[in-house]
């Protein structure tokens, strides 16, 4: 019991050290309260927009579904308005925020750096409905509709910004990734490609997904994974039962089956670079699939339920190790840039 309470107290404890460690990033962000929207509103498919002036970095708001969802946007610094510019949503993890991600991820940088936006939206109490059973948190009990405040999202910022249509991408950790998973399956005609870390398609939704079109996919998990098991299973944190997974492996195989891929994959190793992370990397490349799509495991030996490259949000102990071989953010702006949607 009390080992328990030690675990959960930690876990609480990295949780805030994430959103302190958030605030030291390079994004600018205004208070909710000191949002201005535009002089003239707009309402589109159900959806009031409410967007600030355009700025390189900011917070807005929609209402989807009579809810007000929140989202930061960092526009790189080359933006010409002239010319289509590709969008990356960033989803957070289960109980994070978007605040959190840029600091986390570094997106920003490599954002100004090759010009693209990127959005990191706020998810409903900190979680995203995934759709994973037991329903536990709001968007799973309320079946909160995640994936049409993203297709809203992107019509809002269309309307301000010139969008790329395809190149709209998303990726996340954890819940996020999960999220990112669900976005290709149900946004398949808006979303290029998906980059999930750490997580892997919800049991209960692999018979149900059906994506109306192949979707390249990049993931990224770490076969220590205390969370989200590389065998797939039981999401268990202390006593509570967070729902089920398949293992990565049967989520890989569910995007070579959707994506109509053939023949066996290339497989590489990564040189170490970092000796004493505790981690090696091997590459599974699935090439030869539908409509130019691929599918690609960033598979870590000793690899935790982190972001490669980031920092250690928390102990080992309650998260396994972060890689240091590579960097996951550059690894997936790659991928994307790769893949847009043929």
């Amino acid at each position: 019991m009390i080992n328990s309470i030690l675990k959960s107290f930690m876990l609480l404890a990295a949780l805030l050290l994430i959103c302190m460690v958030s605030f030291t990033g390079c994004i600018s962000i205004e208070a909710e309260s000191s949002i201005q929207p535009l002089d003239t509103n707009r309402t589109t498919n159900n959806t009031t927009i409410y967007l600030p002036p355009l700025e390189f970095d900011y917070s807005g708001s929609i209402i989807h579904d009579d809810i007000e969802r929140t989202f930061i946007t960092h526009i790189g610094r080359s933006y010409d308005a002239t010319k289509p510019t590709p969008l990356v949503f960033v989803l957070h993890g289960g109980g994070s925020s978007a605040e959190v991600m840029p600091a986390f991820t570094g997106f920003n940088a490599i954002a100004d750096r090759d010009n693209f936006i990127v959005v990191y939206p706020d998810g409903i109490e900190n979680h995203w409905n995934d759709g994973r059973e037991p329903k536990i948190y709001t968007t799973h009990i309320e079946n909160t509709d995640d994936t049409g405040f993203i297709s809203s999202l992107i019509d809002a910022l269309a309307t301000d910004l010139n969008i790329d249509m395809r190149r709209i991408f998303a990726t996340g950790i954890s819940n996020g990734g999960m999220m990112s998973h669900r976005l290709a399956c149900e946004l398949s005609d808006r979303i290029a490609a998906i980059a999930p870390v750490a997580s892997s398609i919800p049991t209960n939704m692999a018979d149900i997904w059906d994506p109306s079109r192949a979707v390249s996919t990049l993931m990224i998990n770490g076969t220590d994974d205390p969370l989200v098991p590389w065998e797939g299973g039981n999401i268990q944190l202390d006593d509570m039962s967070l729902g089920n997974v398949l293992s990565v492996g049967s989520t890989v195989e569910f995007w070579i089956t959707r994506n109509g891929c053939q023949g066996q994959p290339e497989i590489t190793r990564l040189s170490e670079r970092n000796t004493d992370d505790g981690t090696s990397v091997w590459v599974e490349t699935y090439p030869d699939c539908t409509s130019n799509t691929e599918v690609i495991l960033f598979g870590i030996d000793g690899g935790g339920h982190t972001w490669p490259g980031s920092f250690q949000y928390a102990d080992e102990l309650l998260i396994g190790k972060t890689s240091r071989e590579f960097d996951a953010s550059e690894i997936i702006w790659q991928f994307f840039k790769e893949h847009p949607m043929n």
